[in-house]
């Protein structure tokens, strides 16, 4: 492919896909799913930053439960959607049956299984304060999503909506190590990565701190100060390389997407050389397109419980 003129942040979703599939803790999971639930009702599961609902096709695929009664909000319109457009066309082509949407819901049936959809344009602060969603959840996913935020203030607006004593599914934690090869100047390249981390520490959204640049380290801490019960944690790293020159999937766009973060991020730091940092990006750019770029990002991935005693 050749170098992107112009970025979507949906697509980019969609391309991260595969390189997420890769990296998503397999032990991680399998403590989240022999705690699961299994009584005869749906297992009520709220996804917070669903993006364009690839987290919900996983689920799917890993078949957690028989029975799904599925949320996924997130503040962005545009991800949801895509959300509401992928998920039918997803669904036909892995055999589901597909009703609706009714009342702003899709249903889904497979065999055994039954999954109620609900795709929402919301922010979570705004959807934690509705007396309706609190305390209501019996699982609780967050992909991807609490590295950009501040975390301590956080989680208890996330326990607020869980059930007492809820399973929490937090994945893909960046945890203070990227990692571009091959290298170009390796001085130059420690101090572009550095800052760019530090971007990641010095995020304001609305007057928030949000974002955190060793996330998945610090979640631990955070977690038990939540008063939350760790059940399994580890490493989820991305790992991007190529095979025979070639990048599988979409994974291409993925890293044009990443360099091309970086990149605005970076743009106006006065640390950086101007037209040094421009070649920089322009060779990793090139690097990708000769199916030679290498990329790795050290995440963690999280399951446990939400208190079961709360203050009143």
């Amino acid at each position: 492919m050749s170098i992107p003129h112009a970025y979507s942040f949906q697509r980019y979703l969609s391309s991260k896909k595969s390189v997420d599939d890769r990296a998503l803790n397999r032990q991680v999971r399998q403590t989240l799913s022999a705690h699961l639930p299994q009584g005869s009702g749906p297992l009520r599961v709220l996804e917070i930053g669903a993006g364009i609902g690839t987290m919900l096709e996983r689920l799917l695929g890993w078949k957690l439960h028989a029975q799904i009664d599925y949320t996924g909000i997130d503040a962005q319109t545009g991800n949801i959607a895509a959300a509401w457009e992928r998920l039918p066309v997803w669904a036909a082509a892995h055999s589901y049956q597909v009703s609706g949407p009714q009342a702003g819901e899709i249903e889904l049936t497979h065999a055994d299984q039954r999954i109620r959809v609900h795709f929402e344009t919301a922010d979570l602060f705004e959807f934690a304060s509705r007396p309706a969603g609190q305390n209501q959840w019996d699982l609780q996913i967050a992909h991807a999503f609490l590295d950009l935020m501040d975390i301590p203030a956080t989680l208890p607006h996330l326990f607020g909506l869980a059930q007492p004593g809820g399973l929490f599914y937090y994945t893909i934690n960046f945890d203070g190590v990227t990692n571009f090869e091959p290298a170009i100047e390796p001085a130059f390249d420690a101090l572009v990565e550095s800052l760019y981390h530090q971007t990641m520490d010095e995020r304001v959204i609305d007057g928030r701190i949000s974002g955190d640049s060793r996330a998945g380290r610090h979640l631990f801490s955070h977690l038990q100060a939540a008063g939350a019960s760790l059940l399994a944690a580890g490493a989820s790293d991305w790992v991007v390389y190529p095979q025979s020159g070639r990048y599988p999937h979409d994974e291409a766009y993925f890293l044009h997407f990443i360099v091309h973060t970086l990149n605005t991020a970076l743009l106006d730091r006065s640390e950086l050389d101007r037209r040094q940092f421009e070649r920089w990006i322009a060779i990793r750019h090139d690097q990708i397109e000769r199916g030679e770029l290498i990329y790795i990002a050290h995440q963690m991935d999280f399951a446990g419980q939400t208190p079961v005693d709360r203050p009143v």
